[in-house]
């Protein structure tokens, strides 16, 4: 009978991380609208047509008195946010791990952020305050619902595991951007159909994405649960925070190594998924629905580069995985570079590439780092993984922003990112993560 209570116990709790996993996919179904058809396609335009409408002869808007070119304001407002996510991410992260109340937060963060998503239905005329306003909010607030989210990671799938679910997110993220984005594009291609002006369209699919984010997020908020915290005790400013969690990164500085390869490289990522559109229609003239066309193209060869990707990392390991995609993001990156004006086959063909390694190398990089998180500091660790991935990722557009400030050039914009590959790849080449892991406190996989 003893026996028996113990198989029954045990395939409960099995069901019981399975439940919880299939919830974690939901919230990244949830979120990632927002990633697609706001941030990545509609909201760079569109918000720098409308601080072009404000701006003065010279060009240039006056935010606060300070002269800033109508081209780079959507990239300083993207740099804006996440400094503010700087300020928050860890003290909700070190909030998070000592009360264990870690669900109520990610509701909270994610629906901050659905509701300024909503809010940008409003952003018309010449209110480009608004815009950067709701576009500051949403940012960070995704920041700080993501690295919640990341952070229940070590704790709904064992080690052998981590890699599969991990890609299986990215896949449903990348799967809920796709079919949200072909509804986008029927939408505004044939705006005129619905009654709608073309900006009437955009306003709408900015306030539907943010719609379907607080819709979806139900689920995860159903099904993750929460565990218990550490101990209690009086939480402290965000940036204090932040050094007390560096200070005890010092004691796994090979966890500390990997953390500073990740935050180079995923800076060019991420500034590549912001400032793509931006380059596309301002530098190749190219129009919104080709712009449309390209990302829902990357959104369905990225959930089949996650996958594939995560396939690869279980025959070669996930750090040589990561270093090969590295190298496949230099390559990419610098044909875009030379891509002719008003060509959107090469367009398409870039977008391509992009899409085969976005997913896989996020994906992989995330539950590479679970391995590396001590055990009862999820939360506080995956704040500041989580400043690596959108929240320290202000240096790509600030580069970005001024690069095209002081040239007037998308093309050398775009170039100066390779840096961030170059560096990350010779960074993380560096990091023996199997030593890291053990040193961690956890347990090595066979294949990492």
């Amino acid at each position: 009978m003893g026996t028996e209570t113990v198989r029954t116990g045990a395939s409960d709790e099995v069901a019981g991380l399975r439940r919880e996993q299939r919830g974690w996919y939901f919230y990244d179904w949830a979120c990632s609208v927002y990633s697609t058809s706001v941030l990545t396609v509609f909201l760079g335009p569109y918000l720098t047509s409308v601080a072009d409408h404000a701006a003065d002869a010279d060009g240039y808007v006056h935010p606060l008195g300070v002269p800033v070119r109508a081209g780079s304001f959507f990239a300083y407002s993207v740099s804006l946010s996440v400094i503010l996510a700087v300020v928050v991410m860890p003290l909700v992260g070190s909030v998070a791990d000592r009360t264990g109340r870690k669900k109520r937060l990610l509701g909270a963060a994610a629906y901050t952020g659905a509701a300024a998503t909503t809010g940008m239905f409003f952003l018309d005329g010449d209110r480009y305050l608004l815009g950067g306003l709701l576009l500051i909010v949403a940012n960070a607030a995704q920041s700080v619902a993501l690295m919640l989210y990341n952070s229940y990671l070590p704790q709904i799938a064992p080690p052998e595991e981590r890699d599969t679910v991990s890609s299986r997110g990215w896949a449903f993220g990348y799967a809920s951007g796709s079919l949200v984005l072909t509804a986008n594009l029927v939408l505004y291609s044939a705006h005129d159909s619905f009654g709608l002006s073309e900006t009437e369209a955009v306003r709408v699919c900015l306030a539907a994405a943010g719609l379907w984010w607080g819709l979806f997020t139900l689920v995860p908020l159903r099904r993750l649960r929460d565990r218990g915290g550490r101990e209690a005790g009086a939480t402290v400013p965000g940036l204090r925070q932040l050094a007390a969690t560096v200070r005890d990164m010092r004691r796994h500085p090979l966890t500390l190594s990997f953390l500073l390869a990740y935050l180079v490289y995923n800076d060019g990522i991420q500034t590549v998924i912001s400032q793509a559109s931006v380059y596309g229609s301002e530098e190749l003239g190219l129009g919104q629905s080709t712009l449309i066309g390209a990302v829902l193209l990357v959104q369905v060869l990225a959930v089949a580069g996650a996958l594939t990707m995560g396939r690869l990392a279980r025959t070669y390991g996930a750090k040589r995985t990561i270093l090969g995609s590295l190298v496949a993001w230099t390559l990419t990156l610098a044909a875009g570079y030379f891509l002719p004006a008003g060509a959107p086959v090469w367009f398409f063909v870039l977008a391509g590439g992009i899409g085969l390694v976005l997913g896989g190398s996020q994906a992989l990089s995330r539950s590479l780092f679970s391995h590396l998180v001590p055990p009862g500091k999820e939360a506080e660790y995956f704040a500041a993984y989580e400043m690596s991935d959108r929240g320290m990722s202000w240096l790509g557009p600030l580069l970005f922003g001024i690069t095209f400030q002081l040239s007037g050039s998308y093309r050398s914009a775009i170039i100066s990112l390779v840096v961030f590959f170059v560096i990350g790849f010779a960074l993380l080449a560096r990091v023996p993560v199997r030593r890291a892991i053990g040193e961690a406190g956890n347990p090595v996989p066979e294949k990492i």
